[in-house]
């Protein structure tokens, strides 16, 4: 008995407290399928980590149907987010491919005038070189004008932007490579203006052989020195891209330009009125009309301190009676009122100092006392960079100009017609072309008491009801391009519609 329950415990003993050798087989054998499933976690969600963090760029149709740890609403917030974000952050935009082509040399420019003279010339000289297979070198600008402006292009316009945005037509350099820099210090290269108004064979013919010849040709005037019209359609066309695509004002300028513009939308409609009543400009025509005997002789004086300006002996009276002369503060003033702007309007005034001061400006801002300008609406630090920068300064009131539910201009000029242009361009927005002559006669018709004012309104507004800016055909003078229509005014061969264009 004893022997058997001795047995019994030795038996009960080895199956409860196994030898330390089968305790170390059953170990491992318990261990293995406990790795595996470890080890196949870790793979798993390591997977499921990466196909997370590529989801981006493959795109969620690769984890559709996938469980996940947001809410409905807050998956639908991110998904709100995603579209509202602008794609430029996202994405920088891709560059256009560069044009290969063989280069037949360097074409330097100076341009003279101002801002939107200089303007239309890049656009030209861009267009030129691209037809002529040169390299162009960033344009120079004019610092030897009346307005003495210091700027450089770079300090005007963004200058990668021009470069980049124009690869795949002309090759564009920043300055001239160190060898052929070398030539130009040392006098190897050619200087000359180009003929006015010419058309693209005269580029080829007479331009490219130079070019050829001394490898680097500098085009000292650039002014109105391609023809409006009787051009292929994709010059016409490559001039508006260069014009309304490449040529980008500084980040800082648009920047402060779209904060003048938020200002005055947020007082309501504004109309830009572009009140060519500077000294400069009064000198330069010889208009004085309303001025004082002082002032007259005050503009005498300068119109024959710049040799460049030709004409020097002017008769006001009859050059005004013809339309030639900006109109005055107080005769535009009449020609709102006859217009029936609403005196509550915002008259932004984009023009430099008005001649005569406040003394020439109490008609206007009588009939209209919310008379603003970019130096009434931004700081003066704002301002600060910008003072004894005209070019600059204008930059700033070509872009209100743009955006303004009214656009008036009281003088041909080329802000005038460039601005004229850029609106129809951007969906034919009003712009109020004066017929300047009409408009004095009828001035001093009502102004001497011949005419009634219901008269003189009623007849302002039938003469402009077809100048407003719409679609229009640009008229053609032959052999006389000075009297036509001025192509970056009407660039219709790049209008939106051309099936809106009607013969005026």
């Amino acid at each position: 008995m004893v022997c058997k329950a001795a047995m019994g415990i030795k038996a009960a003993a080895k199956l409860r407290f196994p030898s330390s050798a089968a305790a170390a087989a059953t170990a491992r054998s318990r261990l293995k399928p406990w790795m595996v499933r470890a080890t196949t976690t870790v793979l798993l969600w390591t997977c499921v980590v990466q196909l997370t963090a590529v989801g981006n760029t493959w795109g969620p149709r690769v984890l559709k149907g996938w469980p996940s740890c947001r809410t409905a609403r807050e998956a639908a917030a991110v998904t709100t987010a995603r579209v509202a974000m602008p794609e430029a952050v996202v994405e920088k935009a891709a560059l256009p491919p560069k044009r290969i082509y063989r280069n037949n040399g360097y074409l330097m420019v100076s341009c003279n005038g101002g801002l939107n003279q200089m303007r239309a010339a890049i656009c030209d000289m861009a267009v030129i070189a691209r037809y002529l297979n040169v390299t162009l070198i960033v344009p120079e600008l004019d610092k030897t004008s009346f307005w003495n402006d210091p700027s450089e292009f770079q300090d005007i316009f963004d200058v990668e932007h021009f470069i980049t945005s124009l690869r795949d037509e002309v090759r564009i350099l920043r300055e001239l490579p160190p060898r052929i820099k070398r030539r130009v210090e040392l006098g190897k290269f050619h200087s000359m203006p180009p003929i006015s108004w010419s058309d693209i064979s005269y580029y080829h013919k007479q331009i490219l052989p130079l070019i050829r010849k001394h490898k680097v040709l500098h085009l000292n005037r650039t002014d109105a020195r391609l023809a409006n019209n009787g051009l292929p359609l994709e010059i016409q066309r490559l001039r508006c891209r260069v014009n309304y695509d490449a040529l980008k004002f500084t980040p800082q300028i648009e920047e402060l330009g779209r904060r003048v513009i938020r200002i005055l939308r947020q007082n309501g409609p504004f109309l830009v009125l572009h009140l060519r009543y500077e000294m400069d400009m009064l000198a330069f025509s010889g208009c004085t009309q309303g001025c004082t005997p002082k002032e007259s002789e005050e503009l005498t004086r300068m119109r024959y301190a710049y040799p460049w300006w030709k004409e020097k002996v002017i008769n006001s009276f009859v050059k005004r009676k013809d339309g030639l002369c900006p109109l005055t503060p107080e005769e535009i003033a009449l020609v709102l009122r006859a217009f029936d702007i609403d005196k509550n309007m915002q008259i932004y005034i984009a023009a430099g100092e008005i001649y005569g001061g406040k003394r020439r400006m109490t008609s206007l801002t009588s009939a209209y006392p919310n008379v603003v300008r970019k130096e009434t609406l931004l700081e003066p630090s704002d301002l600060m960079f910008f003072q004894n920068h005209s070019s600059q300064m204008a930059a700033l009131d070509y872009l209100v100009s743009l955006e303004s539910d009214i656009f008036v201009p009281t003088y041909d000029g080329n802000m005038a017609k460039v601005v004229e242009g850029h609106r129809r361009y951007m969906g034919f927005k009003k712009t109020i072309l004066l017929d300047r002559k009409l408009i004095v006669e009828l001035v001093d018709q009502y102004t001497s008491g011949s005419l009634r004012w219901d008269e003189f309104s009623s007849l302002i507004k039938a003469v402009h009801s077809n100048r407003m800016g719409a679609a229009t055909t640009r008229t053609v003078i032959p052999d006389r391009p000075k009297e036509e229509d001025y192509f970056y005014a009407n660039p219709q061969e790049c209008l939106r519609d051309p099936n809106l264009l009607r013969t005026s």
